[in-house]
């Protein structure tokens, strides 16, 4: 009898969070019943400021919380239909489902090329397939190319940010989960990066969990959002819709119906927040 897991319908969510609670140290509660879901081949945002709990969901899903003595507490984490809470992040990477983690975390004294074949190592569909991919790679990233035999900690926090999606699309990916790709990047990389992404979900088929403090880009490109404050889920809905709403514009997109918000007014956001009132 076959082990192999039965093909989703297309219809059905790649991933879906059932009000999860994540815990650390068996004490400190991070999540509080957060729910979400991203459709097969779409692109969805999980936004939120620094601290919200957004690499923590991430976690959640790829697996990676015991690392840091963290556990999924209540609720399920479901990918194409099946719970994946019990699977090792080596298995869901073969299940298609990959981190790329905040902060790129390239092998900096490998080559970029090295790089980019170490996401390969969970494949077993031989050399060929592999060379092709790695072509794949570099027509998605011409600079990966002239890069390719450069040590990757040697290159700019761009080039470094490509390689780690690289890397991740070298392992045949149904699924990323992106952390925080635009951090310190200048603007025009970071638009040069999210064109990839759109790219990537379009002509590769390839869904999207972004987790992003940049909330203006990453509106842009998503089709929908969640936004995270304190670890709940406390808005969601069409990315369009959410570029217009105005809580997002004042608080998170900078500008209100006043003009853009000074700093001194953010200490009162809390208590003027519709969603929180």
């Amino acid at each position: 009898m076959s082990n192999a897991v039965p093909k989703p319908d297309a219809a059905q969510p790649i991933l879906s969070i059932n009000n999860i609670e994540v815990i650390y140290d068996h004490v400190i509660l991070v999540l509080k019943g957060v729910s979400l879901t991203v459709p097969t081949g779409g692109i969805t945002a999980l936004l939120g400021a620094n601290g919200a709990g957004k690499t923590t969901t991430l976690k959640a899903i790829s697996n990676l919380l015991h690392a840091e003595r963290g556990a999924v507490t209540k609720g399920n984490i479901l990918f194409e239909g099946h719970e994946i809470q019990s699977l090792s992040p080596n298995e869901l990477v073969r299940r298609g489902c990959i981190q790329v983690m905040e902060g790129r975390h390239c092998f900096g004294h490998l080559s970029v090329e090295d790089n980019l074949m170490t996401g390969a190592f969970t494949r077993r569909d031989g050399a060929t397939a592999i060379r092709q991919d790695l072509e794949m790679v570099y027509d998605y990233f011409p600079r990966l190319r002239v890069r390719r035999a450069s040590q990757a900690g040697y290159t700019s926090g761009g080039e470094q940010q490509m390689t780690a999606i690289g890397r991740a699309l070298m392992s045949r990916p149904k699924m990323i989960l992106l952390d925080e790709p635009s951090m310190g990047l200048a603007p025009q990389l970071v638009e040069e990066i999210f064109e990839i992404v759109r790219k990537l979900n379009e002509e590769q088929g390839v869904s999207f969990l972004l987790a992003e403090q940049n909330t203006n880009v990453a509106l842009r490109y998503a089709k929908y959002g969640y936004i995270l404050e304190s670890g709940r889920i406390v808005l969601d809905g069409e990315a369009a819709a959410l570029r217009e709403n105005e809580d997002v514009k004042e608080f998170y997109l900078g500008v209100g119906g006043e003009g853009r918000r000074s700093f001194k007014d953010v200490k009162h956001y809390k208590r003027r927040k519709r969603w929180l009132s």
